[in-house]
């Protein structure tokens, strides 16, 4: 189905006869969206944020139209907690706006997802920043070309999560006709500084090397500096708690080890 198409997805919802609906569309495999580009990420995200806001909608109002009574749609909790006060943020605190950087539109995004998803009684899994075989290659190959530097401080915090424990916290939400919504993160969330040198030496490779963050915003753009000086990471406490969540990977440094192949 084209999850841009309101009449290809509700053809689609009506053949299925799901009874759960699970949204996890996106448009940034390089197949849609090309090489990464950091410095462009309001461009290199149009795609997945129009899944975002319009897919969303559509499979809301085609999962009306069929009767289907619970949605699944994922959002994300890696670094965008909002940017002041402490380190780890919880469900109940704001998300990043991004405003005046090229983030804005996909916070504009997450956040329209969110909200038409809870309020029509489904729920949003904000998944941290997924790694594991198939999702960590971009970000490895970086590092291979010495283009994964650690910017300025590195204070900015990170929060990961598994494919395989993403999966599992996913299951039990469909299971569990769960609502509202829920950070799907390991147990760490931790500073750049740390998690970087950590994924190079996990994959075989030399330190990343460091650049200002001066520099950093103008090869790469203003969100990788964000993103590694400022970012926030999330608590996992609600869905371990709520969920019954048991992680298979709960650090990244044990699934940077053992999880990358």
């Amino acid at each position: 189905m084209n999850g841009l198409d309101a009449e290809s997805v509700g053809k689609a919802v009506a053949a299925a006869r799901p009874d759960v609906i699970v949204h996890q569309m996106t448009g940034i495999s390089r197949v849609h969206a090309g090489k990464p580009d950091t410095k462009h990420w309001d461009r290199y995200f149009a795609t997945t944020n129009r899944l975002r806001t319009e897919g969303t909608d559509h499979l809301l109002a085609a999962a009306r139209a069929t009767g289907v009574g619970h949605v699944v749609a994922q959002s994300y909790a890696g670094w965008n907690g909002v940017h002041e006060g402490g380190w780890v943020k919880t469900e109940q605190d704001p998300l990043y706006q991004g405003t005046g950087t090229t983030f804005s539109t996909s916070a504009d995004a997450i956040c329209h997802l969110e909200d038409v998803v809870v309020r029509a009684g489904g729920v949003a899994l904000r998944y941290g920043a997924l790694y594991g075989p198939g999702a960590s290659d971009d970000q490895v190959e970086l590092l291979r070309r010495r283009q994964y530097p650690l910017v300025g401080s590195g204070e900015g915090y990170m929060s990961w999560v598994h494919l395989d424990d993403a999966a599992s916290a996913t299951v039990l939400v469909v299971e569990q006709r769960a609502r509202g919504v829920f950070n799907i993160v390991d147990d760490e969330p931790a500073p750049a500084r740390e998690w970087l040198p950590y994924l190079a030496a996990s994959a075989g490779m030399r330190p990343p090397l460091r650049v200002p963050g001066w520099l950093a915003r103008l090869l790469a753009g203003d969100v990788p500096v964000s993103m590694m000086t400022e970012g926030r990471g999330f608590s996992n406490a609600r869905a371990k708690r709520e969920l019954g969540w048991a992680l298979r990977y709960p650090s990244w440094r044990a699934g940077f080890r053992e999880g990358l192949q």
